[in-house]
């Protein structure tokens, strides 16, 4: 498979990274340079781990989970989703709703959501005899590299617009997992 092919995947499949980040970018909760590695290493680091996960895994194990992907995307992006919206509804001084999304089981659900096609890649790349490390290393930095410039941008609108745009972020994630749940549902 030509690289450049393996690069418009990357890309297809990094358009969800890219979108998460923006929206947690506009929360303003991940703005230190540390958050902002961990989020973009992590979205990364998932999407390479889901494409090789999905090339040791088989048809066996996708044909499972393809019933289901498209929920368990959908649920955990609405979750964090809804979470960003009240914190951005919430008065000042409250409590935030969404933790720093850089940090514990945030970053671990965004991570999981935003790399669950890449399970399915991954078994296709298996079909297809690609070499699945280069492939998985193009994905994983093609991924992290949008994440990058989707919380640059988003951090830049949430310092702009402070609240509004964490709840347009909750709406943009919840409009992530609404699309994939249609996609697979409608075909």
């Amino acid at each position: 498979m030509p690289f450049w092919t393996i690069l418009l995947i990357a890309i297809g499949l990094a358009m969800d990274c890219f979108a998460v980040s923006l929206g947690v970018g506009t929360a303003g909760t991940a703005k230190d340079a540390r958050a902002t590695f961990r989020l973009f290493f992590h979205f990364g680091l998932f999407q390479a781990g889901m494409t090789l996960l999905g090339w040791l895994a088989g048809k066996t194990v996708v044909t499972y989970i393809s019933s289901i992907d498209h929920w368990v995307a959908f649920g955990l992006l609405a979750f964090v989703g809804v979470r960003m919206i009240r914190g951005g509804l919430r008065k000042e001084g409250e409590e935030p709703a969404i933790p720093n999304p850089s940090r514990g089981m945030t970053l671990v659900i965004l991570s999981i959501a935003t790399s669950i096609d890449a399970l399915a890649v991954g078994l296709s790349l298996a079909v297809l005899h690609v070499n699945v490390i280069w492939a998985a290393l193009v994905i994983g930095g093609v991924s992290a590299s949008l994440s990058l410039v989707g919380l640059t941008i988003g951090n830049r609108l949430g310092m702009r617009f402070g609240k509004t745009m964490e709840v347009i972020g909750g709406l943009i994630l919840i409009g992530i997992g609404l699309r994939t749940l249609v996609t697979h549902l409608v075909g």
